[in-house]
């Protein structure tokens, strides 16, 4: 009686409101549910009940998005033109239901590791369906199952109640129809917009909160934050669009100013900020270069830095070289940490030019650069290469030899992102032998300290006893490798000419309750070579100041456009400075001075203290020189102003279309 009168009353528009209580459900749930999980990050907002009531209507842009096709079918098609497609729309309210449920069951995954609801991330990492899914059996694969079966549970479930529904379709009368067909069209579109004023409303809408970061993701779902990003991605991201503006002149003025590098338009004037280095140290030969980049090896992980006792290797080694104890990186993401490394290039809120389409050739890196000088480059990774897009831009930006997972025969360790890093170390110290007296540079990229977490057993005690598996383990595991790297280093006659970085690319996992969550980018920077002093340098840095400083210790005189600072040169006692972007957010530090851009807000300053942002009253000069880093990157790569000049060969060879 009750389902008849349903009908009666609803009639063509049954199946719509049938989605609109499914759909508003399932996204209710899942929120309240996590909401209970972070409970403690949440009730730390005195209003964190708005993360229900905002996330209300972030749910219904998103329906409004998808009812919007069926709505305007179900009031005009008549009965029998429904009836026969009624498959067609089994299938289409089927699909978003199961698709709502799937992306709320993987939020938690994801907010573990990003502390973040799922983002472009989440899109980019489904070109790589082998080693994320690698990554998730490895993790946890009952966790995997449940959420298979029950995404299946729940996709038979929405298939039955919608074929009955449709089954039953009863269509409204047409004048009626008419009728409703604007009021409701106008409330969808209503709906969708989330405003009446000439901005709709977007992902920035969600967050409401200055105190936890966690109730601000809470009040999305994960289909509108991703489709945001998908959206997002068709676009480079000019930060103008979202920081403010200002124009080229300013922003290289600005950076000239504060910064330790003047434009020498005499060398060049068409590349910003070109100049020439001169090296601290006076070798009579250059000497090489190595840098082992470490996935996730955060600041929290490292002994000598006061985080765990998980790295005696590094502990020990740093008592040989230069430890940088205040290095930030620039970014989440190992593309970050390429980026900031090997190019000295800042970051956007976009892609990282590794995957981008303008940098792809004559982008500066300093492969290019040190091939020039006749340098052997080299990039030496376990994985595959063809992973977030590197081998294409370190083959169009520099580097001659690329040895990858197809490069290693027969590894004592194999895992879902590759080789393991003893692996790794075992065949560049290979090729580096192999180089006799010719001078190289060599980027190693480990990936063993990536989630699942494998390594090979019996190569040290291990710090979670229960469990090898583990992150903690996994970090042994990477200074096991570090250790035995130098180890068979120290045997060969390169070692004594070449200049060794031992740095992060970003932390493991980068979160907090503060805007930025600086203290999650803190990682180590470790500098030995022959030339190089056994301190530790106290003076806060960032990832792009290290190429410069590597340059001027290995004693190579060099032109280039880089802007980060020659720490050699630089009073450690000095305020310092870096640049970290988190999401859409980007972070400028001078000393313990912070300011925040967020796109469509106005700029924050902070103090960074005890680990955490106050706000303090804003600095307009310091928001300005803040706004002139974080638009720099964006202005150099549209117009292709980050490279080194062409050689006389390659301009002759250029053919004007």
């Amino acid at each position: 009686m009750k389902r008849n009168l349903f009908f009666s009353k609803t009639k063509s528009l049954a199946p719509l409101l049938i989605f609109l209580i499914c759909s508003l459900s399932l996204f209710f749930v899942f929120r309240l549910a996590y909401i209970f999980l972070y409970w403690e990050r949440v009730i730390i907002e005195p209003k964190f009940w708005k993360i229900l009531i905002i996330g209300i209507r972030i749910d219904l842009i998103l329906i409004c998005y998808y009812s919007s096709l069926p709505l305007l079918s179900f009031l005009v098609l008549p009965k029998k033109w429904i009836q026969k497609s009624r498959y067609l729309w089994i299938t289409y309210f089927t699909f978003f239901i199961g698709l709502t449920f799937m992306m709320e069951m993987s939020t938690y995954a994801f907010i573990e590791q990003y502390d973040l609801r799922p983002d472009r991330i989440f899109i980019e990492y489904l070109d790589h369906i082998k080693e994320v899914s690698g990554t998730i059996i490895g993790n946890n694969p009952y966790s995997l199952m449940f959420t298979i079966l029950l995404t299946a549970g729940i996709v038979i479930l929405s298939w039955r109640l919608f074929s009955n529904l449709l089954k039953s379709y009863e269509a409204g009368k047409l004048s009626k129809n008419i009728i409703l067909l604007p009021i409701l069209g106008g409330l969808v579109f209503l709906g969708g917009r989330s405003s009446i004023s000439p901005r709709p409303a977007n992902i920035s809408t969600a967050y409401f909160s200055d105190k936890s970061k966690m109730a601000n993701e809470l009040s999305l779902n994960s289909t509108f934050s991703v489709f945001c990003a998908f959206l997002k991605m068709k676009d480079e991201r000019d930060p103008s669009r979202e920081y403010g503006k200002m124009n080229s002149d300013e922003i290289i003025a600005r950076i000239e100013k504060v910064g330790s590098v003047k434009w020498d338009k005499t060398l060049n004037s068409d590349i910003p900020f070109y100049h020439k280095q001169i090296p601290s140290s006076k070798n009579v030969k250059p000497y090489n270069i190595v840098i082992f980049l470490q996935e996730s090896l955060g600041a929290d992980y490292v002994g000598c830095l006061g985080g765990l006792p998980l790295t005696p290797n590094l502990d020990k080694l740093s008592e040989e070289g230069t430890l940088l104890t205040n290095l930030y990186a620039t970014g989440t993401r190992t593309v970050r940490g390429i980026e900031s490394t090997i190019a000295g290039f800042l970051p956007t809120p976009g892609r990282s030019v590794v995957k981008l389409g303008k940098s792809r050739s004559q982008f500066f890196t300093i492969a290019e650069l040190l091939k020039r000088k006749g340098y052997s480059t080299n990039f030496i990774y376990g994985g595959m290469s063809n992973f977030d897009d590197m081998k294409m831009f370190f083959k169009g930006n520099g580097f001659t030899n690329i040895y990858d997972q197809t490069s290693f025969k027969n590894p004592v360790f194999e895992g879902t992102w590759g080789v393991s890093d003893e692996d790794l170390v075992v065949k560049a110290n290979e090729v580096f032998k192999a180089n006799n007296d010719s001078p190289f540079f060599a980027l190693m990229l480990s990936t063993s300290n990536h989630a699942p977490f494998e390594f090979p057993d019996g190569r040290f005690d291990l710090y979670n006893k229960n469990k090898q598996a583990t992150v903690n383990n996994a970090m042994k595991y990477a200074d096991f490798a570090i250790g035995k790297f130098f180890d068979l280093a120290k045997k060969e006659s390169y070692f004594e000419n070449t200049i060794f970085l031992i740095v992060a690319d970003h932390n493991t996992r980068v979160y907090g309750d503060d805007i930025v969550p600086v203290s999650k980018f803190h990682i180590p920077g470790l500098i030995i070579g022959p030339s190089v002093e056994k301190k530790k340098y106290y003076g806060l840095c960032s990832q792009i100041d290290l190429m410069p400083t590597l340059l001027s210790m290995s004693g190579v005189e060099s032109e280039h456009p880089m802007i980060g600072t020659d720490l050699t040169q630089q009073d450690e006692n000095a305020s310092g400075r870096c640049i970290m972007q988190f999401s859409n957010k980007n972070a400028y530090r001078v000393g313990d001075t912070i300011v925040v851009h967020q796109p469509n807000k106005q700029a924050q300053c902070f103090i960074y203290k005890n680990k955490h942002l106050e706000a303090i009253d804003n600095n307009d000069k310091l928001i300005r020189d803040a706004l002139a880093y974080a638009l720099l990157p964006w202005y150099l790569y549209s117009n292709r102003l980050y490279k080194l000049p062409l050689l006389q060969s390659a301009k002759e060879n250029l053919v004007v279309k």
